[in-house]
């Protein structure tokens, strides 16, 4: 069972696709959508992914950081990053970590969940019943954009 609205968001720290570290505090005071997806390069979501490039700027423009998540390691994000320019870091949860607190283990690979994080780090929207190919406008909708 997924987080629910209201939640704080846990902290984490793991590696993003060109190896810095990233930890949530980072994006204290910003808003966050931090979506998890099972595997790099996979139909699915590969569609997930470009659907966040494709409407990249307007995230920009509403100050909205995206992350995606999954349990893939670096070398495996950067191919998919490359192969798809995708503006965004991916996450690098080889540990499950993030997959483990954000309650989207799914056995071996993280389920398919999206958490819409304010600026205060409260969890304002879960997504769990993912639309790949218009999930960032599905996204930028319930979020009143």
């Amino acid at each position: 069972m997924a987080l629910t609205v209201g939640t704080k968001a846990p902290n984490f720290t793991v590696k993003d696709t060109n190896g810095n570290t990233v930890s949530l505090s980072d994006f204290s005071g910003q808003k966050v959508v931090m979506y998890f997806y099972p595997k790099d390069d996979t139909p699915g979501c590969t569609k997930q992914a470009c659907s966040f490039r494709d409407n990249y700027a307007v995230y920009q423009d509403k100050g909205i950081v995206i992350l995606g998540v999954s349990k893939d390691d670096e070398s495996s994000h950067q191919a998919f990053t490359e192969k798809f320019s995708l503006p965004f870091p991916l996450l690098a949860d080889i540990n499950g970590e993030i997959v483990t607190a954000y309650d989207v283990d799914g056995g071996g690979y993280a389920k398919r969940v999206t958490y819409a994080i304010d600026e205060t780090g409260k969890i304002v929207h879960v997504d769990a019943s993912v639309n790949t190919g218009t999930h960032a406008t599905d996204v930028l909708t319930a979020l009143g954009f």
